[in-house]
Formats: structure tokens, C-alpha cells, sequence
């Protein structure tokens, strides 16, 4: 097994002076510590008998994609406006350093449908916890929520403990 800690790196005042980036780079260049975030998140999602995995844009989809096929499910694409077509249903939310919008197509998720949304860093909350009211709003049900990173020094699962949660590393 391999510490995937050691396979981040932090990246000082980016993208805005006094944020401490955590970067997965060095953990995707690495097929061993790839394979294994991929497996163990994987894993932890075929148990919550998702239907689907729901990956935030950008990074969300690096992993996002992998995971769906490794838990044996589809994928839906939670993007920036003006990336789907339409029909879409869209939320803004609040980041620590400014706000964002994602829109998710309108029929990606089937009433009902067992949904774990997955994203490379928990950091306040705020991506997740609309991407999530998206799900609701859709009929579909959150099952779990799946990171990479979770930075718990901003207080991100405290803002999401209505939903089951994991993180492979915290810092």
C-alpha cells in the first residue's frame, strides 16, 4: 500500500496569496497510487450500491470517470454553465475564494437513482453541498460523498453531515 499523502503536493499562495493548494498531479503521474485511489474509492462506492457517480468540474472528473467504471456504474458530469446542453439544472455556491456555478443536464438522473458524488478535495463544503441539492432536486438520492482530499481545518463535513462521507487523505 502506498501513503498517498506522500504522492501530494502543496502548491503556496495559489490560486490567491495565503491558500496552500493541495495538488493530486504527482498521485496521477503514478499509476500504482492512481490505481489505488481509483480502487479503494471505488470500493467504497459499489458498497453504498451507487447507480451513479456524479464528478465535479474540473477535477472531480479526473477520478470521477475511473470510479464508475471500477464500481461498476454510470457517470454524470456536473460542469460550468454553457458546458451541457440544454436542458439543464443549475446552482451557485459560495467558494472560499470566490463563487462558481454547475449546471448538470436535466435528465442525468433518473428518479430515484443512488448517486455518490465524488470531487478531488472537501475543503468548506460548498461545491458538494449544491451539487447535491442538484441530485435532490432531480428525484435522485445521495448515497455517499467520496474525495481524494478532505481539508478539515475548513469545516467542510460539519457543513455535509447529513451524508455519508469519506476521504482517502485529511490533512
Amino acid at each position: 500500500m502506498i501513503d498517498l499523502k506522500t504522492k501530494v503536493r502543496e502548491v503556496p499562495d495559489f490560486p490567491e496569496p495565503g491558500i496552500g493548494f493541495k495538488d493530486i498531479s504527482p498521485l496521477l503521474l503514478d499509476e500504482k497510487a492512481l490505481r489505488q485511489a481509483v480502487d479503494e474509492l471505488a470500493v467504497w462506492t459499489r458498497e453504498r450500491e451507487a447507480d451513479l457517480v456524479l464528478g465535479a468540474e474540473a477535477r472531480g472528473f479526473w477520478l470521477g470517470g475511473a470510479i464508475a467504471v471500477a464500481a461498476g456504474c454510470g457517470f454524470v458530469a456536473a460542469r460550468r454553465p454553457g458546458k451541457l446542453p440544454p436542458d439543464t439544472v443549475s446552482a451557485t455556491y459560495a467558494l472560499e475564494y470566490g463563487q462558481n456555478t454547475l449546471e448538470v443536464a436535466a435528465d442525468a438522473i433518473a428518479r430515484g437513482a443512488r448517486v455518490v458524488i465524488h470531487d478531488d478535495v472537501l475543503a468548506t463544503g460548498g461545491t458538494v453541498e449544491a451539487i447535491a441539492g442538484l441530485v435532490e432536486e432531480l428525484g435522485g438520492t445521495v448515497v455517499g460523498i467520496n474525495f481524494v482530499i478532505e481539508l478539515s481545518f475548513l469545516g467542510g463535513r460539519d457543513r455535509l453531515q447529513q451524508y455519508d462521507l469519506h476521504a482517502l487523505i485529511t490533512y
